[in-house]
């Protein structure tokens, strides 16, 4: 195995021009730790992010820097005190990124052994990239943050994006009525993912249709789209419901209306991953996939070279699905 490694790495903050092709050393895998040959890597809006330097606030950013939190691949090196069956195997996991080490827009990539879910042979390693980052996040929001149960009333605002498609799913699966917004174009997607009514978020009166559906506003509103594109979220709200809109760290970001919300006695939670649960959490996103109860958003794939395009065409809103690197064979 080389001792160098291929990736594509910023050395300043900036625009998706940033993003150049670059040898760096091959990460060691150190206690706990395992090291995977990346296939494909998930390109999520955090991935831009990065490259802005919006996440200075949270770890010191070594330059080069490899962005990229998501990742499937086959485990080529077990550190000390990981399960040493992973050897060979194929994975999905998080890397590092989230605390400042090197991301998965590379050949490989070092991930804590406990981020890493084996794959079974029923799950593709394109469809197990796409999940990380968005299937966490839905999870969070509909079940850590939600509480999500059977018989309740769930609206997705977002409906037809990577985390929107996921809590459909999920809240489906547990036996909840789920709502969503999405385009027009979009509708039959959503109905066919298990929602029940798909309102066209360009439409003034959908949320008077939501409210023919709960006439007393939802249990759990998962904002999946962020930025004031939901002004009135709180007013769709049941009394003693909750309104999880999902992390996005963009600055200024307009805010539920906290008096309103305590007003109405619903609570007001971002729902962002948290590392000591994803691990548990992605080994169940797995076990759905694998049962064919969850589906992976459409992809589309770019080789890792085009990663600059990549973040661009995220940044832009110009994704529907899930967008992808191929790394392995993708590098010349």
């Amino acid at each position: 195995m080389s001792a160098t490694m291929r990736a594509m790495a910023i050395g300043r903050f900036g625009g998706p021009e940033e993003l150049q092709p670059a040898t760096l050393p091959r990460p060691e895998p150190g206690s706990g730790e395992l090291l995977v040959r990346v296939a494909y890597a998930g390109v999520n809006p955090a991935d831009w992010k990065t490259r802005e330097g919006w996440l200075a606030a949270f770890f010191d950013y070594r330059f080069p820097f490899v962005p990229g939190f998501d990742l499937a691949g086959t485990v080529v090196e077990v550190g000390e005190g990981a399960d040493a069956s992973l050897l060979g195997r194929r994975v999905v996991a998080y890397s590092r990124q989230g605390r400042g080490e090197w991301g998965s827009y590379a050949e490989y990539a070092q991930v804590w052994a406990a981020a890493a879910v084996p794959l079974p042979d029923s799950v593709e390693l394109a469809a197990a990239a796409a999940l990380p980052t968005a299937g966490i996040t839905a999870w969070e929001g509909v079940f850590e943050v939600g509480r999500l149960r059977a018989g309740q009333k769930l609206l997705v605002h977002g409906g037809a994006g990577g985390v929107g498609r996921y809590a459909i799913q999920l809240a489906r699966h547990a036996g909840a009525e789920v709502a969503a917004t999405c385009s027009a174009a979009k509708r039959d997607d959503v109905l066919a993912l298990g929602a029940v009514r798909a309102f066209d978020y360009r439409d003034p009166r959908w949320p008077a249709a939501l409210r023919d559906w709960a006439p007393e506003g939802v249990d759990l509103l998962l904002d999946a789209v962020g930025q004031g594109s939901l002004p009135d979220a709180v007013a769709l709200v049941r009394r003693g419901g909750v309104l999880a809109p999902v992390a996005t760290l963009v600055a200024g970001e307009p805010q539920p209306d906290a008096r309103f919300a305590a007003e109405r006695g619903v609570r007001v939670v971002p729902a962002m991953s948290d590392f000591a649960r994803s691990g548990a959490q992605l080994r169940e996103l797995v076990a759905l996939s694998a049962a064919g109860l969850l589906q992976a958003p459409p992809l589309a794939v770019l080789p890792l070279a085009q990663a600059g395009e990549a973040q661009r065409r995220v940044q832009a809103g110009e994704v529907r699905g899930k967008l992808l690197l191929q790394v392995e064979g993708a590098l010349p």
